[in-house]
């Protein structure tokens, strides 16, 4: 996989891989191109009264390539499917397992496609768990909230639309180019970095007018990534955000249109279920770390937790690694096998 990345919605190396894989298994059910090229596997327990519970990876890539680490989350989520599968054979499986590969997480969009594809409820899951590799951990390290585990994101796009003119009559004209200055300074003022309020407004990109220099500039468009450890705290965010930028373009006479892209929920765990599953970790004698503060980050498998009880942990790749999606990140092979134990832990001794 780490050869043949597939970007989010072109995973279709992976889906083929997956399903070569997990065909020499025997599950009880394998699923295809769910959600786009999803793969969901089902292993019956063989108790007619048995609970099922789910495990997620995500499949897809950067333009980059794979500097996420989702090659070595599926290479993980294979390894599992093997000691399911094994565990089955033997009749020693407590509960129906459900193995969700998922599209499109980097684009928040895979989750939610499983979700609505009906999966869940078509095997009745009563817990989900997913994982991700941590830089800046030692490896091997597993890394558990009982809490908020990584923040709500949303990508917001505005576009400015004025009036082009003569540039030696730009009183003739309306141009963006003061408003976008007014609203890169008052957004900036949002963002609120302590723990309990945390909300962050990073600007991505910002355009005004065009290489002419006959010509007053009339269009203009500004976006930002908007960052909060909670749900509520979005939506107060980016009212706050549309204010300042309707506020500005009222101003100068300015038409506005919006574009939300790539929203993702904060990660939330079950406080219960997050609760077992450090006492599992810490009861087999691994390394772990109980934090405090959510990550930065986003990740979409808060969908899954929005319908399900859910937990969401990390496993540390390493203190020297790079960080996630910087153009050198590299997957360490070697937490592999250790995030595959995680999993078999948590499979065989969770009470749901």
């Amino acid at each position: 996989m780490h050869a043949h990345p597939g970007i989010s919605g072109e995973e279709e190396y992976a889906h083929d891989l997956i399903c070569r894989e997990l065909g020499l298994l025997a599950p009880d059910g394998m699923e295809r191109n769910v959600g786009g090229y999803g793969v969901v596997a089902y292993w019956s327990c063989g108790k007619s009264d048995a609970k099922t519970i789910a495990f997620r990876a995500d499949i897809d890539a950067l333009p980059t390539g794979h500097r996420c680490g989702h090659d070595g989350h599926t290479a993980i989520m294979i390894d599992v499917a093997r000691r399911v599968s094994k565990r089955k054979s033997a009749g020693r499986l407590r509960y129906n397992v459900v193995l969700v590969f998922q599209p499109e997480e980097e684009t928040g969009k895979g989750a939610k496609k499983i979700v609505e594809s009906g999966i869940l409820e078509k095997y009745g899951v009563a817990a989900i768990f997913g994982m991700h590799n941590l830089p800046g951990y030692e490896r091997g390290t597993i890394v558990v909230s009982h809490d908020k585990f990584a923040a709500a994101s949303c990508g917001v796009h505005y576009m400015l639309h004025g009036r082009t003119t003569h540039a030696s009559t730009p009183e003739m004209g309306i141009n963006p180019g003061l408003a976008i200055s007014e609203i890169i300074s008052g957004v900036d003022k949002l963002s609120d970095m302590r723990t309990g309020s945390f909300k962050l407004c990073t600007l991505i990109c910002c355009r005004l007018g065009e290489e002419a220099f006959g010509t007053s500039a009339g269009d203009g468009e500004i976006m930002y990534t908007l960052r909060s450890f909670t749900d509520s705290g979005m939506k107060e965010l980016m009212e706050q955000v549309d204010k300042c930028v309707i506020e500005s373009s009222n101003r100068y006479g300015l038409e506005l249109s919006k574009r939300v892209r790539e929203p993702f929920r904060a990660t939330v765990n079950d406080a219960r279920l997050s609760e077992k599953v450090e006492q599992i970790f810490r009861e087999s004698g691994r390394e772990v770390e109980l934090i405090r503060k959510p990550f930065r980050w986003s990740e979409d498998f808060a969908e899954y937790q929005q319908r399900i009880p859910g937990v969401f942990f990390g496993v540390g790749s390493g203190k020297e690694q790079q960080e996630l999606h910087h153009p050198s990140y590299d997957f360490p092979d070697g937490i592999i096998e250790c995030a595959a134990d995680c999993f078999e832990m948590i499979m065989n001794n969770i009470e749901i």
